[in-house]
């Protein structure tokens, strides 16, 4: 028993050091880009030798995939399609957008982060562009589903326009928040955003356009 003590605290301290560490990447390639970021920057910043980054991480790159992956999970987390006790099919989607964009005031490192990894082009692409790119897949399978529970009657190809110009929208959104900072209300524009989609969903759909003014009208407060 007195051996399980010593093992657990280095498991905590282990712990304890990857999120220093991940906390000072996010904040270092906050600042400088994926370039100006380093594994000497992130030690500086976290106040841990550069060994033990190497210990938690293969190199740069391994680690800003890290610091994307930690943050999606948190993200995702925020795109669960409340119940139907919370009120209409509009009212349940605007609540997605108002949960996402909490997310991305909170832990916006994913996208930050991803964004800036997906539009560079690079004879070797960075592990941290792959990762992005394969969560970008997983959140835009969440919005699929979350689109067909609402939409039922929605064409399988007109689901996948939707989720396109409700994931483009977005983006678009957190850049103008990245740019102008406090100066956007990213909660409300998420929910107007929200609004669009699900009303942009219901016009694609077959004979949906009595329930959609329905809908619409009883979705005011």
């Amino acid at each position: 028993m007195t051996g399980a003590r010593p093992t657990r605290r280095k498991r905590a301290n282990g712990v304890e050091s990857r999120q220093r560490i991940l906390d000072a990447a996010v904040q270092i390639a906050s600042e400088r880009g994926y370039e100006g970021t380093s594994i000497a920057a992130v030690s500086a910043r976290c106040g841990l030798p550069a060994s033990s980054i190497y210990w938690h991480f293969k190199d740069k790159d391994d680690l800003l995939a890290a610091v994307i992956e930690r943050s999606f999970e948190t993200w995702l987390a925020a795109v669960d399609l409340p119940g139907e006790e919370t009120g209409t099919p509009l009212q349940r989607f605007v609540a997605v957008g108002a949960a996402v964009a909490a997310s991305l005031v909170d832990a916006p490192d994913f996208l930050r982060l991803g964004l800036m990894l997906a539009l560079e082009r690079r004879p070797e692409e960075p592990r941290g562009r792959a990762v992005f790119l394969q969560v970008r897949e997983v959140a835009r399978q969440r919005f699929i589903e979350v689109i067909e529970t609402l939409v039922p009657d929605l064409d399988p190809a007109d689901v996948r326009t939707v989720v396109t110009y409700a994931l483009a929208g977005a983006d678009g959104l957190f850049l103008q928040r990245e740019i102008h900072g406090d100066a956007v209300d990213l909660a409300a524009m998420f929910e107007l955003h929200a609004r669009l989609v699900y009303e942009a969903a219901l016009r694609m759909a077959p004979g949906a356009s009595h329930d959609h003014d329905h809908d619409h009208d009883h979705a005011k407060p």
